[in-house]
């Protein structure tokens, strides 16, 4: 009978461990796989590592598993130096392993995540923005409870998500990104003639409620609205990161419960 007792034992925790996992929530970070912009002068189109770092590291140091995923999977590009807790979490939490291993859409079940986080560089204005399946993944996402988060050029890769009541998914809703007075002023595109849009114009016609230094007083403030959290400087984006993960752990998507 004992022995029926431990046999009986070992098939039930072998049914229920696998369910458990499952039920584990993710985070999908999005990234852009485009090293320039495409013109003859090969302007800077790389992710921001200072952007895409330290919330993955707030991330791992709360429990989440993160994935990477970018338009055509495989290798991100980063720019600027690894230092601070870039270092840290590139040295000790696998960082550029996972996002050198980014998932292409086809490989992403939306079920598998609690929220998107998507980073600044100009990458993503030009090919996550026009990929209608990251849009989707980001819709069914936020559809299903989950959160959205961005920092700086970031907020423009989900300005054209459409939801399932044909609405943008910011519409009506505060969201923080670069203004047009800074891309006009930077060379960093040359003054934004390079881009495909402008993260504020696109944001505005999509119905957004626009924040930026134009606007807020404190241009690293973090900005929050139902489900959305972004902010338009890069010191913020580990801010964002740890917002995101309140907003989880209110609507009880957390992983502590796990």
């Amino acid at each position: 009978m004992k022995h029926l007792i431990k046999l009986l034992g070992i098939i039930l925790i072998s049914f229920v461990l696998p369910a458990a996992a499952s039920e584990a929530k993710r985070i999908l970070i999005i990234a852009s796989n485009l090293e320039d912009m495409g013109d003859l002068e090969k302007h800077d189109a790389r992710n921001n590592l200072w952007e895409y770092a330290p919330p993955y590291h707030i991330f791992i140091s709360h429990g989440y598993a993160v994935d990477f995923a970018s338009p055509v999977g495989g290798v991100v590009p980063f720019s600027m130096d690894p230092i601070g807790i870039s270092s840290y979490t590139i040295k000790y939490e696998g960082f550029l392993d996972r996002a050198n291993s980014s998932l292409n859409p086809n490989q992403v079940n939306s079920k598998d995540y609690a929220a998107v986080f998507i980073g600044g560089g100009y990458g993503t204005l030009f090919d996550v923005a026009s990929n209608q399946k990251l849009l989707d993944i980001m819709a069914k996402i936020y559809e299903s409870g989950g959160v959205i988060g961005s920092c700086g050029h970031g907020a423009g890769a989900f300005a054209n998500v459409k939801l399932k009541n044909g609405n943008f998914l910011v519409q009506g809703k505060r969201v923080a990104g670069f203004p047009n007075s800074t891309e006009r002023e930077k060379d960093w595109a040359k003054q934004g003639t390079l881009l495909p849009f402008f993260i504020e114009d696109q944001l505005r016609k999509n119905g957004a409620l626009i924040i930026n230094k134009d606007n807020i007083a404190d241009k690293r403030d973090v900005i929050i609205d139902d489900r959305i959290v972004s902010t338009m400087f890069l010191p913020s984006a580990a801010l964002v990161a740890k917002e995101m993960l309140i907003l989880l752990e209110k609507s009880g998507k957390s992983n502590k419960s796990k």
